[in-house]
């Protein structure tokens, strides 16, 4: 599983790829790329990360809490279920509120095997951990 380090480095890496490319790079990568903002639960300070959307409906974005199929939940998903106002920003674009919330079992049930359809790197996820991987809906507020 990925660590801590490997997951920020890869972050900060993918934000410098759309610093220096002036944002014509990184905002798209098999899916779209957003950054999603949260309060931390612990600092109440903003964190930002870049994710990546494998489903969209309409205004409506969808995120999955997979960190590489380890068994704990990432940060931003913690952050999120404990304050799920969020902000998002799509291609560079001002961030807009948003709120986060979680797929029940049913939504889950019906979203997931089309996900893991197109993207079986999230299927693979599931395989690695007992911890059933989240699916987020980032609607507007």
């Amino acid at each position: 599983m990925p660590s801590d380090f490997a997951l920020k480095t890869m972050n900060a890496v993918h934000r410098g790829l759309i610093k220096l490319s002036g944002g014509r790079l990184g905002w798209h990568a098999a899916m779209p790329v957003l950054e999603l903002t949260t309060v931390g639960r612990k600092s109440g300070q903003p964190r930002t990360v870049l994710l990546t959307s494998p489903h969209q409906d309409g205004d409506t974005l969808v995120v999955v809490a997979s960190r590489g199929g380890d068994d704990t939940h990432p940060a931003w998903f913690l952050n999120l279920r404990d304050n799920p106002d969020v902000e998002v920003s799509l291609k560079g674009a001002p961030k807009r509120p948003m709120r986060a919330r979680v797929a029940d079992a049913q939504e889950r049930a019906k979203l997931w095997p089309k996900i893991t359809a197109d993207f079986k790197n999230y299927a693979q996820y599931q395989t690695k951990t007992d911890r059933e991987i989240p699916l987020v809906f980032l609607e507007p507020r």
